[in-house]
């Protein structure tokens, strides 16, 4: 009778591991989440139902993920541009200009909201230009989208710019020299190698948007119905001390944010899959 011989991992120290990684994930992701499910099931489902469909949660949530998938298609364009300039160029003060883009990660949140609050009130260094075209930037719409743009900038950069540096400029040059334009250099070789990093610059822009509250609260006025965002929503149920409320609109934001970045990173697959089938 043959006896089988347990194969043993690769990998030194394998169980201990990945024994270690689903107990900090649990700790800190799942258990947290799982919270969240079980104190919205403590609200019968016409409450449920009635919380999460009130006119100003919808109201929210359109702010929210509306100004959010904006921002971060901003960023899409602006962002892609901002790390073509640092890749391909040189130019006087371009470690300074490098060195900026991460300033949205470093700076605190209320600071970028004071400071973006300042500059686009009506009595401010921008804000004073838009006044008399009627434009009112911060204490709206406006100054949740421009927040959102600027928290969110340097995900798209600092994704799209590492390819951009791998990318060899032979391919563009043989382009070149089969007569193709620069243009469809750049539409036929450069961006189907860019559209994964570019969908996935998108994905956490478009993440870390939705989940921003510290700086927002600063321009947006917090206007029911017109200019509060879901996280606020969420915070002003929690001091009225209804949790269940609270985490009921909460979980509506996850599973609506797991979906559209569900949604996004099989668009990133099918990227990855039909480039590999080019190639």
């Amino acid at each position: 009778m043959a006896v089988r011989l347990k194969q043993r991992s690769v990998l030194p120290g394998f169980g201990l591991s990945l024994g270690f990684t689903v107990l900090y994930l649990s700790l800190i992701v799942l258990i947290p989440l799982s919270a969240t499910f079980v104190k919205a099931s403590s609200l019968t489902w016409p409450r449920f139902w009635h919380v999460v469909t009130a006119p100003r949660a919808i109201a929210s949530y359109e702010l929210s993920f509306g100004a959010s998938a904006i921002a971060a298609g901003i960023n899409l364009i602006f962002g892609l541009i901002v790390a073509w300039v640092l890749v391909r160029y040189t130019f006087p003060g371009k470690r300074i200009f490098d060195s900026l883009v991460d300033l949205p990660f470093a700076l605190p949140t209320a600071v970028a909201g004071i400071a973006l609050t300042a500059i686009y009130s009506a009595n401010g260094w921008i804000g004073h230009y838009l006044q008399p075209f009627g434009i009112k930037a911060a204490y709206s719409r406006l100054g949740v989208l421009i927040e959102l743009t600027f928290t969110s900038l340097p995900f798209v950069v600092r994704t799209v710019q590492p390819v951009l540096e791998q990318l060899p400029r032979e391919l563009e040059e043989v382009a070149a020299t089969l007569g193709a334009s620069r243009w469809q250099s750049f539409r036929r070789v450069v961006f189907p190698i860019l559209t994964p990093a570019l969908l996935t610059g998108f994905a956490l822009a478009f993440a870390r948007a939705i989940g921003e509250y510290g700086s927002v609260i600063f321009i947006a006025g917090n206007m029911p119905m017109v200019s509060e965002i879901t996280p606020l929503l969420i915070i002003t149920k929690l001091e009225q001390y209804d949790y269940a409320g609270a985490t009921a609109i909460a979980m509506v934001m996850l599973l609506i944010s797991f979906l559209l970045l569900l949604v996004i990173n099989g668009l990133q697959a099918w990227s990855r899959q039909r480039q590999g089938a080019q190639a």
